[in-house]
């Protein structure tokens, strides 16, 4: 089995939220390690990874979609012509292992979901992707299980702290320089990024 993993991705000015400590070319070059980490993550659990952009992007060892269009609509238009089996999932999840992605994608239900933190939306398996469309932006988890109950599919939730981290903010960065092991920690290490406590909360640090 091998189904086609679609990555939503942003290659121009990502991560916003992160401006305050990373400048536009490190958030780039940050967005594109992590967006490695996965795509490394995706193939190990023997699926085949498909960037969906929705701006012109040179990728030497994957397929890339190009659309015209959102988030959604981008998916919606590829969901419907998807044949088999389809993982979708975002690119901003740097501790995402294949053990994980195949827990996802041996579920017994018509799909299964991975909740993200504020009620969004990481990771989506569909056994029949012609039967679901998606909804992100807002509290997207809800609305996903509303559409998977409107169209009368079963749907696993499944809790996995690997799929569930996704890195917005900088305190997320605590999480990818404790538990990370791929590139995008690697990027962070080499910016000068590294723990650090104050008045007993652990957050991060650029020394330089």
């Amino acid at each position: 089995m091998c189904p086609p993993a679609l990555i939503p991705y942003k290659p121009r000015n990502p991560k916003t939220r992160l401006s305050a400590i990373l400048s536009q070319e490190e958030r780039e070059q940050f967005a594109g390690h992590m967006l490695s980490d996965v795509k490394d993550a995706v193939k190990d659990a023997l699926c085949s990874p498909v960037l969906v952009c929705s701006e012109l992007f040179d990728s030497e060892d994957v397929q890339v979609t190009i659309t015209d269009t959102d988030l959604n609509g981008s998916l919606n238009e590829i969901l419907p012509q998807t044949a088999a089996e389809a993982l979708i999932i975002m690119a901003d999840l740097p501790l995402a292992n294949a053990e994980a992605i195949r827990r996802v994608t041996s579920t017994k239900m018509d799909m299964a979901i991975v909740p993200g933190r504020g009620g969004g939306t990481n990771v989506i398996f569909l056994k029949e992707p012609k039967r679901f469309h998606v909804d992100y932006y807002g509290a997207s988890f809800i609305k996903h299980m509303k559409i998977a109950e409107e169209e009368g599919l079963s749907c696993e939730v499944i809790d996995s702290f690997r799929l569930h981290t996704d890195i917005d903010e900088e305190e997320d960065l605590v999480e990818l320089l404790i538990h990370g092991s791929g590139k995008s920690r690697a990027y962070l290490e080499e910016l000068g990024f590294s723990l650090s406590t104050e008045k007993g909360r652990v957050g991060v640090a650029r020394n330089r």
